[in-house]
């Protein structure tokens, strides 16, 4: 798959809608209940990248990148601006943010992860894309250091520590991390006159899988 490890403008994104889908799919029996099931283990998130346009300039910026993504082939690193950190948006991010795992003498790699609760139903999402300079690591409450503790990649979200977690010890990191997206369309249509009157054209960008 090929992927360009740069953001969509964060200027852009910021006005941007679009959030995570699932997809369920429901049969309903003879007797009016239902049965509901799921192909999908993780949502994908849709975007609509018009809405973040205020000027022609950034109608310009927008054309210059998808062109350089040639549409829907090549993807892109994307901000949620509504979800685009290890902890609360109010908060700063933190060694402890996000528990990825329980060390086991063994294991060396460990994937970052944000976890969604809701009562007792958990839902752990892989974070394939963080963001350099943002991340933080523990190990059993000790902070770690990258490049002598740990390596990043920043193309995949694994960390690979140099020696294995000690038996029971926590791995945390808190991080910013982007999604990694394409746009969901080859054609861009734009009418100065009706945009300069207010007419907002439509940029979907989709989630990929990675």
């Amino acid at each position: 798959m090929t992927f360009h490890e740069i953001r969509f403008p964060a200027s852009l994104s910021l006005g941007a809608l679009g959030g995570p889908e699932r997809r369920t799919e429901i049969v309903t029996l003879s007797n009016g209940f239902e049965e509901r099931n799921t192909p999908w283990a993780h949502s994908r998130r849709r975007y609509d990248a018009g809405l973040g346009l205020r000027s022609m300039d950034d109608v310009a910026d927008l054309i210059a990148f998808f062109e350089a993504r040639q549409g829907q082939l090549i993807g892109f690193r994307w901000k949620d601006w509504s979800d685009h950190k290890s902890c609360l948006p109010s908060k700063d991010i933190a060694a402890d943010d996000q528990l990825l795992g329980l060390g086991d003498e063994h294991q060396t790699v460990f994937q970052l992860l944000k976890t969604y609760r809701s009562g007792d139903q958990v839902y752990q999402r892989p974070i394939a894309k963080p963001v350099a300079g943002s991340v933080q690591v523990s190990v059993g409450g000790v902070p770690m250091v990258e490049g002598s503790d740990y390596a990043l990649d920043f193309t995949d979200g694994l960390i690979t520590f140099s020696s294995p977690p000690d038996l029971g010890a926590e791995v945390r990191a808190g991080f910013a991390f982007d999604v990694p997206v394409r746009f969901d369309t080859d054609r861009i249509q734009i009418a100065a006159s009706r945009f300069a009157a207010g007419e907002i054209p439509d940029i979907p960008v989709v989630e990929i899988r990675l």
